[in-house]
């Protein structure tokens, strides 16, 4: 069984950064991409960052420039760098791993931007 655990998220006032972090534990197979999600309440959950198994990245508009997602294989695990926090990314924030065996998420991490 492969548990994703989520660590970082809190509250943070506007322009102010926060780093998440998401690792695996369990029997792991290959991993092919890692990505990172968010949900608001009432909004659909989103795609904020994502990055291939050849740490290639990807970001919507809505964040790109001041999220920066990094990988680390050796430790099964996935950063998200958030820079000049914005209030509407106010979020519950979900890790993803695409495996060999399957899809994994993680239990969400609350984001909160406020003053």
């Amino acid at each position: 069984q492969v548990q994703l655990v989520e660590s970082g998220g809190g509250l943070v006032q506007p322009g102010g950064s926060l780093r998440l972090s998401c690792a695996a534990s369990g029997v792991i197979y290959s991993i092919y991409h890692m990505g990172w999600y968010r949900q608001a309440p009432g909004k659909q959950r989103e795609m904020v960052a994502s990055i291939s198994s050849g740490n290639r990245s990807n970001y919507p508009d809505s964040v790109k420039g001041r999220f920066t997602i990094s990988r680390d294989n050796a430790k099964n695990t996935v950063y998200l760098q958030m820079d000049s926090l914005k209030p509407e990314d106010t979020a519950v924030y979900y890790c993803n791993f695409v495996m060999a065996d399957g899809d994994y998420w993680g239990q969400g991490t609350q984001v909160t931007v406020s003053s």
